[in-house]
């Protein structure tokens, strides 16, 4: 970005509100080119206070990823804006892009995948920390700390992904994205694809952290009792609109659209009662 560039990005993000780390308005996504171009996104707007975690919820194809993909450039708007801190990033590239790659993270659904199964995780990690010198030995102690953060230990450092069960790659995905010390964090279906005890593990994990860093999140799930027991707030999706967003407990225990209605009705206990989101015989306890 040059000095021009830069002074144009102040001036645009100048007068926006400091409270306010992500701001998405009337983003519109449209997916594949031609007869098969797909609308995914019609006019989605929402905001992130700083230090807020806010729920993204909706069934399976609604437009949840699609929204996280869009905020870290996987995806290109066809219409509308993303603001970071007050500054336009949609049309981000070359070394502004790598930049908030680094500011925003995305810990995505698949903790298997999303590891280089040819590098230890104290590459891995090392990787993350300094692209440019990859060392596990100039930050080893950092590494060390890292793992520690998400209840593993040194011997992790040599290891490879296949040596870690489902719920371990998550705890390495997540030390991952807080290696940069991140601005906002996007977790997509971080527990969907674990079993139900490395499930709690991983949320229990990511409220501690969440709490002890104060992190600004954007939590992606279809499962509603997760979502109620990590958001300050709401979002709800449908079809790729947005039909009803607020305060988390209000939107959750007082639905007012139909469709949200219709999602929490489909949760054992319904409104008014406090979900435990494991499911199972006690998901659902009388307030």
């Amino acid at each position: 970005m040059t000095n021009g560039q830069r002074a144009a990005a102040r001036e645009q993000g100048a007068g926006s509100d400091p409270r306010i780390r992500l701001e998405v308005r009337d983003l519109e996504v449209v997916l594949g080119r031609g007869v098969r171009a797909t609308p995914v996104l019609h006019g989605v707007s929402f905001e992130i206070p700083v230090g807020t975690t806010v729920g993204l919820v909706g069934e399976s194809g609604s437009g949840k990823s699609t929204i996280a993909k869009t905020i870290v450039g996987i995806h290109r708007p066809s219409g509308g804006s993303i603001r970071f801190d007050g500054v336009p990033i949609s049309d981000a590239k070359g070394r502004e892009r790598a930049r908030l790659r680094r500011r925003i993270q995305l810990i995505p659904q698949d903790p298997y995948s999303s590891l280089d199964p040819r590098r230890t995780i104290g590459q891995t990690l090392a990787e993350a920390l300094d692209p440019n010198r990859a060392s596990v030995g100039a930050h080893r102690a950092r590494i060390s700390e890292l793992l520690r953060l998400v209840a593993l230990d040194d011997s992790a450092i040599d290891r490879y992904p296949r040596e870690f069960s489902g719920g371990q790659r998550q705890r390495i995905a997540i030390a991952r994205a807080l290696a940069v010390e991140p601005e906002l964090v996007i977790a997509d279906e971080i527990t969907s694809a674990l079993d139900l005890s490395a499930q709690a593990e991983i949320l229990e994990l990511f409220g501690r952290l969440r709490r002890e860093f104060s992190l600004t999140v954007l939590f992606v799930s279809h499962n509603l009792a997760v979502v109620r027991q990590v958001s300050d707030e709401v979002i709800v999706l449908l079809r790729g609109e947005l039909v009803e967003s607020g305060d988390a407990d209000r939107v959750l225990t007082a639905p007012e659209h139909p469709y949200t209605r219709q999602l929490v009705a489909s949760v054992p206990g319904g409104p008014g009662f406090v979900l435990d989101p494991l499911g199972g015989e006690d998901a659902a306890k009388p307030v």
